[in-house]
């Protein structure tokens, strides 16, 4: 733990060193306050509940973590610092790990930063606090699936924009899993039982769920499987990259 907790506390630094992490904070703040009090009508709709912010949410992630993840691994295969890496006293998981958790918490903060929006519907009515402290837990994990599915793919890439292109279409592939668009497409060859585990791939079934203060655990476990997936797949990459 402590070399992870090294190499996330390197990584962290580096994200503010540099403008990303202000731009993403700041883009990601202002489009969440944009898409609540305005496309969201907050004011409007006279209730006292955060559904218009947190409906957002997947939306404002398809476009925001790809960027974040999108720079994980291409730019230091790019660099080469990437086999600087593999010589230290590092195994894959740990540096994979550190570097992810490092742009979790990126995440995590401008998410904790959109409290004053908490603070605003507190004010004005009396919400169910329990829903809305589930519909950020949801929203942080749905946030560290994306962003795990950037790791792998911008492990596979040099180039950073095609890294954040290819994790904005496979991101939106598992955010519609569940609806017909993409069901329509595997109806035609996959047999029923299948068909369901591809519907039951949705991030925003799982999401919608926890979003109501359903704390299942069957969808939390959801996330963490996705992430477990996506991070063990970017040690396999860097593997096969390393032997390269």
């Amino acid at each position: 733990m402590g070399v992870i907790s090294s190499i996330g506390k390197r990584e962290l630094q580096s994200y503010f060193a540099t403008p990303l992490a202000y731009v993403f904070i700041v883009i990601f703040l202002a489009l969440a306050g944009l898409f609540t009090f305005y496309l969201g009508g907050f004011y409007e709709r006279g209730q006292a509940d955060l559904s218009p912010f947190f409906n957002f949410h997947p939306w404002l992630y398809l476009f925001l973590v790809p960027a974040i993840a999108m720079r994980l691994w291409a730019e230091e295969r790019k660099s080469g610092s990437v086999e600087l890496l593999m010589t230290l006293p590092v195994t894959l998981w740990q540096a994979v790990l550190g570097k992810f958790l490092a742009a979790w918490l990126c995440i995590a903060i401008a998410l904790g930063l959109t409290f004053p929006i908490w603070v605003t519907v507190n004010y004005l009515g009396e919400p169910d606090n329990g829903v809305i402290v589930a519909a950020y837990i949801g929203s942080l994990l749905m946030a560290g699936g994306f962003l795990a599915i950037g790791s792998c793919i911008s492990a596979a890439n040099r180039n950073q924009v095609v890294s954040f292109i290819l994790t904005v279409v496979i991101c939106f592939l598992f955010m519609l899993a569940g609806f017909s668009l993409v069901l329509d497409f595997f109806s035609g060859w996959l047999p029923g039982p299948l068909l369901d585990a591809v519907a039951s791939l949705s991030f925003l079934t799982h999401y919608a769920a926890i979003s109501k203060g359903v704390l299942d655990l069957r969808d939390v476990l959801y996330f963490l499987l996705v992430i477990g997936v996506w991070l063990y797949a970017t040690t396999i990459v860097l593997d096969l990259k390393k032997a390269d």
